[in-house]
């Protein structure tokens, strides 16, 4: 009699303990839940034996939608592009990104949050609050609020567009901006990032 008590005991036990399990799974909302994961991600694109493009990421989340398939960056997202000779000419980085892939075929990539453009080589540096990159195209863009400075100045406004590797960066509202005069016709300007050898003097 008293096994058949404890055996009853265990039993419901079981049932009472699975049972608050199957609740606790179906409050798991699988849309919220990334398929993926990965830490500390390094990617590195390159055609005929050169390097392209390399991104680097802390951490990436993965999501699946029944037509959108997106990658999330939450802890911070770097991108370096390198031009054909193989030098570091573009740095992007920025607090989040995101990557969506339409059942299209469609591909969009955005950064926000403290965004910084670099071109190394120019040495100009751009910063805005959200950044879009059209891959297809090979351009980027925003319509929010920028900064840029370069050897010759200041610019700030609202709306940008350039090709991907910030060469060729407009602002379409430009205000309170300012130029730098340099009348010294032979000053050098140096890449000091890819630069290999004994730096000048001043």
């Amino acid at each position: 009699m008293f096994k058949m008590i404890a055996t009853a005991a265990a039993v419901a036990f079981v049932v009472y303990s699975c049972k608050g399990k199957l609740g606790e799974a179906k409050s798991l909302v699988l849309s919220e839940t990334p398929v993926q994961t990965v830490d500390n991600m390094f990617i590195v694109q390159s055609e005929n034996g050169k390097i392209q493009m390399r991104a680097v990421a802390d951490l990436m989340e993965k999501y699946e939608r029944d037509t959108l398939s997106y990658e999330l960056f939450p802890k911070g997202f770097s991108v370096y592009g390198y031009t054909d000779e193989g030098l570091l000419e573009t740095e992007i980085i920025a607090d989040n990104a995101k990557h969506m892939k339409y059942e299209d075929g469609r591909e969009s990539w955005e950064a926000y949050g403290n965004v910084i453009v670099k071109n190394l080589i120019k040495q100009e540096v751009m910063e805005t609050d959200t950044l879009y990159w059209d891959q297809k195209n090979e351009k980027i863009y925003t319509h929010c609020y920028v900064k840029m400075y370069s050897p010759s100045g200041f610019m700030q406004g609202y709306g940008m567009e350039s090709d991907q590797r910030a060469r060729n960066s407009i602002i379409f509202n430009p205000f309170n901006s300012y130029g730098i005069v340099v009348e010294d016709s032979t000053r050098v300007v140096i890449d000091s990032v890819n630069f290999i050898g004994p730096l000048l003097k001043k």
